[in-house]
């Protein structure tokens, strides 16, 4: 059902689909792990998404989306996002993006998943790629953990709402660039967003701090939060061909992210195979599931 901000909210039940679907990306994704290398071009590498969701049963919901001619977005160094899979060879120390998704379907309803992981081919070719890609990742963690928190009702006010993602994240990485003297940019026009019965639903869900709060977490809600860094401005532009998106400057970017369901009492990343345990460890929480 909607909410009063448009807002899809899950019963356990549909929770439970998207975690079917969000379980088809893990899979996905640990294809690409396994097949990317030197010398492999990019069509190739969609070709083995294709064949997962396949295996599956399962939908892709980026092939045709707007037209986009593809069941993965592989955005390859200083492409951002919707990089579209083709004869790129892919070659050592290049950093690679993988966007998938894949959706189930259940009495006709579709049921969306959708994460990205960032890797290198190879090899990083030096230090500055290598701490860009790790905190992507800590930003991406860091937002989960704040929203876990805030399902667990720890915080108040500000704490409690959507807007912990874009503070947790911004806070990270500015962190990192003041420890390590590095220049990160966040991208402000691409933003993670709702998902469920659709692949992109409301809420938008913003990378970086902003004054308002959002609207209130709570059980039901399903987020994609997806950072995504750059290493220089983050300024961008759209090639030609109508998705690709590049960092103007040519710096190097990375995109992590996963789909999360706001549980009572914590969080369930319903796009890791071990429902978010690894990724929260650290922040001492463990995921909230219905297994």
């Amino acid at each position: 059902m909607l909410g009063r901000e448009s807002i899809e909210i899950k019963t356990p039940e549909q929770v439970r689909l998207m975690r079917r679907a969000g379980l088809v990306v893990a899979d996905i994704h640990a294809a690409l792990r396994r097949a990317v290398r030197p010398g492999i071009t990019t069509g190739e590498l969609d070709a083995v998404s294709a064949g997962v969701i396949e295996a599956a049963g399962a939908g892709s919901n980026f092939l045709g989306y707007h037209g986009y001619p593809a069941t993965a977005c592989i955005s390859v160094n200083d492409e951002v996002v919707h990089g579209i899979p083709g004869p790129r060879v892919l070659e050592e120390g290049d950093l690679v993006t993988f966007d998938c998704g894949a959706f189930i379907t259940e009495a006709g309803v579709q049921w969306h998943g959708d994460a990205a992981f960032t890797t290198v081919v190879g090899s990083y070719r030096d230090d500055a790629d290598e701490l860009l890609d790790t905190t992507g990742q800590r930003a991406l963690w860091e937002a989960i953990a704040a929203v876990a928190r805030a399902a667990a009702g720890q915080g108040r006010g500000r704490e409690q709402c959507l807007n912990v993602i874009g503070d947790a994240i911004e806070e990270t990485v500015a962190r990192t660039a003041a420890q390590e003297g590095r220049e990160f940019g966040i991208l402000q026009e691409y933003v993670g967003h709702g998902i469920g019965t659709a692949m992109h639903m409301p809420p938008d869900v913003l990378n970086y701090s902003v004054r308002r709060r959002g609207p209130r977490l709570r059980p039901g809600m399903v987020l994609a939060i997806e950072p995504m860094l750059t290493a220089g401005a983050p300024r961008v532009r759209e090639l030609d061909d109508g998705w690709t998106v590049v960092t103007q400057d040519g710096s190097r970017s990375v995109q992590w992210e996963h789909t999360v369901a706001v549980m009572p009492g914590g969080v369930w990343v319903l796009t890791a195979p071990d429902g978010g345990a690894q990724g929260l460890e650290p922040f001492g929480l463990a995921p909230v599931t219905l297994d």
